[in-house]
């Protein structure tokens, strides 16, 4: 009883916080005269739902063969490789935009190649530049829940199917394919909701009208047009759409059972031949996509660290507060609610899921409404910040915990039982050790994504409560561009440290 009671309580603040906007939404639209859907709105939800459907799905299947590849290949810098890729998806979206120009715009070197060849030039604006900043974005998250699940399979399973004389073919069929299978649905839905609520990528390459989407339509139509109510209407259409797709994916979990291993580190066999080529040009191929417009933004940045002003260390120290604290907020949440689900509870996966379907800034307008009757919104802005972050990063921590926790279930709830192993001892000795991986490298892509927010902060934050990348934004709209990239290098640094040490944390702790 007191367990589930515990458990109301991330619960509760998820779906209050959530309800909020939600019912701002519907207020307005109802009394602010929201009206139907017009021919462009329906053309921005069409275009929104195919860019989606398309980033998912090529992120999915990239995602396939490079997290195999990963996996049963050995080679010097492979965990540096494997902490790396998730880079871009740390990166705050802004800068990873401004890197894919430098490599794949008009002056780029891609296209310059392309010229030497005699080839048309690559546009990166329209659909197919959306979709490339998606998957640049989404592949390195995908892989690695992918490298999780194929490090989740008992190495012992693997050293059987060699004993069986089993080839790649059989292996991949009886072994791998389960897994995917139960995983891979997950997380192509997770990419296709984090699509679906992408205005950064959509604002900058959308590329015009016909390639505009509906947050971009809402955006349009509070600064724009000055139409609340349809901007409502439009927020509700989302809202409802993410919500659908946020159940659908909640069915799609589930487990394979493997059965309980020794918790040996998988050593997958690894085929010679024209496999090794196929799996090396894999790697190659994605390192180069993925890190070289890392490495535009590290060239164009690193001249003028050092002469930031003094503002831009106080601007990261309140960055770095505020990511540690709502990152450790959200594996803490993350962890209850994954207990409350492997307990049956349905009911905590649709509250940790939930917070998918509202943007940050959303979710900051609501709160915003809420908080400036009673108290100066400047003093709360930091705190405020710090409870929406936590709740956007929920979905990702319990997606990642929720299919390791529920095969943990099936293989040692059992034998924790007969040992009469339960509560806080069960948590300490068989659940942190078993998720150790997981919940270190969810924590530190939360205080990475925690890092990166602009939408919030924007709407609390006075002149002394400025974050990195709100004085980011100052620097770049006073056109202080110089200032603006190296503070933007700085920005990227940190959120790659948080990352990284939360990261190592839970590779150190995982059950050996």
């Amino acid at each position: 009883m007191a367990s589930r009671a515990v458990a109301l309580i991330p619960a509760l603040l998820a779906l209050i916080i959530v309800a909020l906007t939600l019912g701002s939404a519907a207020v307005t639209a109802v009394w602010g005269g929201g009206g139907g859907l017009g021919p462009a709105d329906w053309a921005a939800l069409r275009f929104t739902l195919l860019q989606a459907a398309l980033s998912a799905a090529v992120s999915a299947l990239l995602a396939v063969p490079l997290a195999r590849a990963l996996v049963r290949r050995r080679f010097a810098g492979r965990g540096l490789l494997l902490r790396l890729m998730a880079a871009p998806f740390l990166l705050p979206v802004v800068v990873a935009v401004l890197g894919l120009l430098a490599v794949f715009g008009r002056s780029g070197p891609v296209n310059s190649l392309l010229a030497v060849l005699g080839l048309p030039a690559l546009s990166v604006f329209g659909l197919h530049g959306v979709v490339l900043a998606h998957v640049f974005l989404n592949l390195p998250l995908v892989t690695r829940m992918l490298v999780h699940g194929w490090q989740a399979i008992p190495a012992e399973r693997f050293r059987l199917a060699q004993a069986l004389g089993m080839g790649p073919g059989p292996q991949f069929r009886h072994l791998e394919l389960p897994m995917l299978r139960a995983t891979l649905p997950g997380a192509a839905a997770l990419v296709f909701l984090l699509c679906l609520t992408s205005f950064a990528v959509a604002l900058t390459l959308g590329g015009g009208p016909k390639a505009s989407t509906v947050e971009l339509a809402i955006y349009q139509a509070l600064r724009f047009d000055f139409l609340p109510g349809k901007a409502a209407t439009l927020a509700a259409v989302q809202f409802a759409l993410c919500a659908t797709v946020t159940l659908a994916a909640m069915r799609l979990a589930r487990v394979e059972g493997f059965g309980a291993g020794l918790g040996r580190e998988v050593e997958m066999p690894a085929p010679g031949g024209w496999r090794r080529g196929v799996d090396a040009l894999m790697i190659v191929l994605a390192a180069g996509f993925l890190l070289a417009p890392l490495l535009a933004v590290v060239w164009r940045g690193a001249p003028g660290v050092v002469a930031l002003p003094p503002s831009v260390g106080w601007a990261a120290a309140r960055s770095l507060v505020v990511a540690v604290l709502s990152a450790v907020l959200a594996a803490v949440a993350a962890l209850v609610l994954m207990q409350a689900r492997v307990a049956g509870r349905r009911w905590a996966e649709l509250a940790a899921m939930l917070p998918l379907a509202a943007s940050g800034l959303v979710m900051g307008t609501g709160l915003f409404l809420l908080v400036q009757p009673v108290a100066p919104v400047e003093r709360l802005a930091l705190p405020v910040t710090m409870l929406v972050n936590a709740t956007l990063a929920l979905p990702y921590l319990f997606r990642l915990l929720l299919p390791e926790a529920l095969r943990l279930e099936a293989d040692y709830a059992r034998l924790a039982e007969s040992l009469s192993l339960r509560g806080a001892a069960r948590l300490r000795l068989l659940v942190l050790p078993r998720l150790a991986r997981p919940l270190g490298f969810g924590t530190g892509l939360a205080a990475a994504l925690s890092m990166g927010d602009l939408g919030v902060i924007a709407l609390f934050a006075g002149e002394r409560g400025v974050t990195l990348p709100l004085l980011v934004q100052r620097l770049t709209g006073a056109y202080r561009m110089e200032a603006a990239a190296s503070a933007a290098l700085l920005l990227v640094g940190l959120s790659f440290a948080l990352f990284w040490l939360f990261d190592r944390w839970g590779a150190r702790h995982a059950a050996a």
